[in-house]
C-alpha cells in the first residue's frame, strides 16, 4: 500500500515537474503553454510512452473543478473594475447569447455530421460553446501580447463569464436525455429561461455577498501572514459549493467574489497575488496533465474527420457568426471583431464538460469526448500559435505603455494605508535620466552596491540603486512609471510624432505656429479636450486624429485614459489596415444604409418628375385648347371682311406671325430642376463631406465609440 501511495507521488510530481521544464521549450518556440501540459498528459497517458492507465472519470471532474475555481477567483481577483466596466456590456453579450448561437450552429453541424438525434448535437455544441479562462488569460497576461485595452479587456471578461453559460447549457440538456424529455415546447422553454435566470441571479448575490464576506474576515481577523492565502482559497472553495448545492452558479459566484476582493482593500493583499498566481499555475497544471490522462488517442481515429470537420465549424463559422451578433451593435471595427473571433480558444472547460456525459452514462458519451478533444487540440494550435501575428496582421496591437520594471511590495504590520515599495533604478528609467521624485514619495532607505546609504548623502539616484519608498496603493502606478524602463518605440517618430506637445495646447495657437485652418468652433478647445472628443473613450497610445496636412498623436495616457502628452506629425499618414471581405462593423452598415437611402430618395424624385410631366399632357384643358384655337383662326377666315384678304404674289394667304412665348411659371422651373437634379447627383457619393471637418484617422480605433 505504502509503495503504491510512493508511486502514485512521485508520477504526480514527476508530471507536473517535466510540465514546469517543458515551458522552457514553450516559450522558445512560441507553442501554446497549456497545449504543452496536455502533451505531457498525453505522452503519459495509457497510449504514450508514459503507459499510465488513468480512467476514472469522477476524480478527473473533481480535480477539474477545484482547479477551474482557483483559476476563475485569481482571474476575477486581478480584473480591475475600470476594466469590467469599459467591457461589461460587449462581454456580457458574448457571454451568454455569444454562447448559446455558437452552440446552435455547432450542434447543427454535428447532427448532420454524425446522424445524431439533435439533442446530442446541440449537447456537443454547449461543451465547446464557450472559451477558456486559463488559455485566454495565459495569452493575454503572459503572452506578450499588447492590445487595446478594449479588446484586452472584452475578451478577459468574457473568458471568465462565460463558463456558468456553457455549464447551465451542458447540465440542462443531459437532464433532459437522460431523463427522456426531446420534445421542446413553450413550457419547457419558458422552464430552461427561468432556471437560467435563477441559476445566474443567485450566483451573482452569492458571489457579491461571498466577496464582501471574504473581506471582511481577512480584514478583522488576524492570523500569521502565511494563512491568510490560504484562508481566502478555502473561502473560494466554500463559497463555490455552498451556492451550487443551493442551486445557483458557483463558478459565476467565485468570479464575481475575485473581482470584489480585487477591487477593494485588503490585508495582505501582495502576498495574496503571489500565492494565488502560483496556485493558478498549478491549478492549470494538473487540470490539463490529468485531462490528457484521460484521453485514449488510439480512439480518435475513428471520429478524426468528422471532429476536424466540426473544428472548422467552430473556428470559421459559430464563432465568428457569434462575435459578429454580438459585437456588432458596440461599434466595433472589421478587424476587431475578426480578432476577438480568432481568440475563441477552446481549453480545459471543454474537456471538463465532456467528462460529463461519461459519468451521467449516455449513449454517445464517448464519441463526445473524444470529439471535444480533437476541437480543443485543434484550437490550441491552430489559433493559440498565431494570436500573436493576427494581431499584428490586423493592426491591434499597440506599444507598451511602460517598460520592464523590478518592483517589490511589503505590507507594513498594522499599516492599513501606506505600503513600502522597492525599486531599483534602471539605467533608462526617467528617474536615471534625471526625472525628479516627487515630494510624497521620499525614499526611506537607499541600497548602492549592497551598502546603506545615508539619505543625505546619496544625491540623485543612480542606475542599479535599491530604494524603497513608503506610498499608498493609488500612488504606486506613479511610481512604476517613474522607475520603469523606457519602452522600445518610445522615440519611434512614425509612430509618436516628430515633435512632442503640450497637451494644453490650444489649436488655435497651434493652427497659427504651423499654418493650418482651424475651424471656428474648435479654436479655443485645447489639444486634450479636441482628441478626446474625436477618440472617445477607447484611447491608446499611438492613436492619431488627423487635423488638414498634420497629424496629432497620442503619445502617453493615465489609468483613466486621459492623454498626458500630445505628439506631431507634420505629414498626414493613412493607417493601413487589412481589408477583410466580412465582419461588417455597424459604420460599414450605416454607409450602406445610407446609400440605398440616397438611391431611394432620387429614384422618388424622378419617379414624381415623370409623373408631373405625364399628367400634363393628360389634361384635358391642355389638349382641348389647341382644336378651339384652331378652329376660331377658320371661323375669322370665313368671315366677311370690309376689304380683302392679304394675299402674297401667288394668291394665297399670308401666314399668321408666332404667337409671342408664354413666359416661364415656377412650377416649370421646378420641373426643369427636379429633372437635372438626379443626372446631376448621379456620381456623387452620399457619404462624401464638404468643408473643413477633421479627418479622424485613429488607428485601430473606432469613431462611433
Amino acid at each position: 500500500m505504502f509503495e503504491t501511495l510512493n508511486l502514485l507521488i512521485l508520477i504526480a510530481a514527476g508530471l507536473v515537474a517535466l510540465s514546469v521544464f517543458t515551458s522552457l521549450v514553450s516559450f522558445r518556440i512560441g507553442a501554446p503553454l497549456l497545449l504543452v501540459f496536455l502533451v505531457v498528459g498525453l505522452a503519459a497517458g495509457e497510449d504514450g510512452p508514459g503507459g499510465i492507465a488513468f480512467s476514472d472519470t469522477r476524480a478527473a471532474y473533481f480535480i477539474g473543478s477545484i482547479a477551474l475555481t482557483f483559476i476563475l477567483f485569481d482571474s476575477g481577483f486581478r480584473t480591475r473594475l475600470a476594466t469590467f466596466r469599459l467591457a461589461a456590456a460587449p462581454a456580457v453579450a458574448l457571454a451568454t447569447l455569444g454562447v448559446v448561437l455558437t452552440a446552435g450552429v455547432v450542434g447543427a453541424a454535428a447532427h448532420y455530421l454524425f446522424g445524431w438525434a439533435w439533442t446530442d448535437g446541440l449537447l456537443l455544441g454547449a461543451i465547446v460553446g464557450s472559451t477558456d479562462a486559463a488559455a485566454v488569460f495565459f495569452l493575454l497576461r503572459v503572452g506578450g501580447v499588447n492590445l487595446r485595452e478594449m479588446i484586452s479587456a472584452t475578451l478577459e471578461v468574457e473568458s471568465g463569464s462565460n463558463d456558468p453559460m456553457a455549464i447551465f447549457l451542458t447540465v440542462t440538456l443531459i437532464g433532459m436525455i437522460t431523463a427522456g424529455s426531446m420534445e421542446a415546447d413553450a413550457a419547457a422553454g419558458a422552464e430552461m429561461i427561468l432556471e437560467f435566470v435563477r441559476q445566474m441571479g443567485l450566483g451573482l448575490l452569492a458571489g457579491l455577498a461571498g466577496g464582501y464576506a471574504i473581506v471582511q474576515i481577512v480584514n478583522r481577523i488576524k492570523l500569521e501572514a502565511a494563512l491568510y492565502p490560504i484562508l481566502v482559497l478555502a473561502l473560494a472553495l466554500v463559497l463555490m459549493t455552498v451556492t451550487t448545492l443551493v442551486g445557483g452558479s458557483g463558478f459565476l459566484a467565485v468570479y464575481v467574489a475575485g473581482i470584489l476582493c480585487g477591487n477593494v482593500r485588503m490585508r495582505q493583499q501582495p502576498s495574496l497575488k503571489k500565492f494565488q498566481g502560483g496556485t493558478t499555475w498549478l491549478s492549470q497544471i494538473g487540470m490539463f496533465v490529468t485531462l490528457g490522462l484521460l484521453a485514449a488517442p488510439s480512439q480518435f481515429g475513428d471520429v478524426a474527420v468528422q471532429g476536424f470537420g466540426l473544428a472548422a465549424v467552430l473556428i470559421f463559422l459559430a464563432r465568428p457568426f457569434a462575435v459578429w451578433l454580438c459585437l456588432m451593435p458596440f461599434g466595433f471595427s472589421r478587424s476587431e471583431i475578426a480578432f476577438v473571433s480568432w481568440v475563441g480558444l477552446r481549453g480545459a472547460v471543454s474537456i471538463l464538460l465532456a467528462i460529463l456525459p461519461l459519468i451521467s452514462g449516455l449513449p454517445n458519451a464517448q464519441e463526445i469526448f473524444n470529439v471535444t478533444f480533437l476541437i480543443v487540440l485543434t484550437s490550441l494550435v491552430l489559433q493559440g500559435w498565431t494570436i500573436r501575428p493576427m494581431a499584428r496582421w490586423l493592426k491591434l496591437t499597440v506599444p507598451a505603455r511602460m517598460g520592464p520594471v523590478d518592483r517589490i511590495e511589503l505590507e507594513l504590520p498594522g499599516g492599513q494605508d501606506l505600503e513600502l515599495v522597492g525599486y531599483t533604478v534602471h539605467p533608462a528609467s526617467p528617474v536615471a535620466r534625471g526625472e525628479r521624485i516627487p515630494r510624497w514619495a521620499r525614499p526611506v532607505l537607499i541600497l548602492r552596491e549592497g551598502r546603506n546609504i545615508r539619505l543625505q548623502k546619496a544625491g540623485k539616484p543612480q542606475p542599479g540603486d535599491r530604494l524603497y519608498i513608503l506610498a499608498s496603493p493609488r500612488q504606486v502606478p506613479v511610481l512604476d512609471t517613474l522607475f520603469a524602463a523606457a519602452t522600445q518605440e518610445e522615440n519611434d517618430p512614425a509612430l509618436f510624432g516628430d515633435f512632442d506637445l503640450d497637451p494644453e495646447t490650444r489649436l488655435a495657437e497651434l493652427g497659427a505656429l504651423y499654418g493650418f485652418h482651424v475651424n471656428k468652433g474648435d479654436a479655443d478647445l485645447t489639444l486634450r479636450a479636441f482628441m478626446m472628443r474625436e477618440l472617445g473613450d477607447d484611447v491608446e497610445p499611438t492613436d492619431r486624429v488627423a487635423y488638414g496636412d498634420i497629424d496629432l498623436v497620442v503619445r502617453a495616457i493615465d489609468d483613466d485614459h486621459v492623454i498626458t502628452a500630445v505628439g506631431l506629425a507634420v505629414e498626414h499618414v493613412e493607417p493601413a489596415e487589412p481589408t477583410l471581405p466580412f465582419f461588417f462593423s455597424r459604420e460599414d452598415i450605416y454607409k450602406v444604409a445610407r446609400r440605398i437611402a440616397g438611391r431611394i430618395r432620387r429614384n422618388r424624385a424622378r419617379a414624381k418628375v415623370l409623373a408631373r410631366r405625364k399628367s400634363a399632357y393628360d389634361r384635358p384643358e391642355a389638349t382641348e385648347a389647341p382644336s378651339a384655337a384652331v378652329a376660331a383662326a377658320a371661323a375669322q377666315d370665313a368671315r366677311p371682311a370690309s376689304g380683302a384678304p392679304q394675299t402674297d404674289t401667288a394668291g394665297s394667304p399670308a401666314p399668321r406671325p408666332p404667337a409671342p412665348p408664354r413666359a416661364a411659371t415656377k412650377d416649370d422651373a421646378q420641373d426643369d430642376d427636379e429633372d437635372d437634379a438626379p443626372a446631376a447627383r448621379k456620381d456623387e457619393d452620399p457619404d462624401d463631406e464638404t468643408g473643413e471637418t477633421p479627418r479622424l484617422a485613429a488607428a485601430g480605433s473606432d469613431p462611433s465609440r
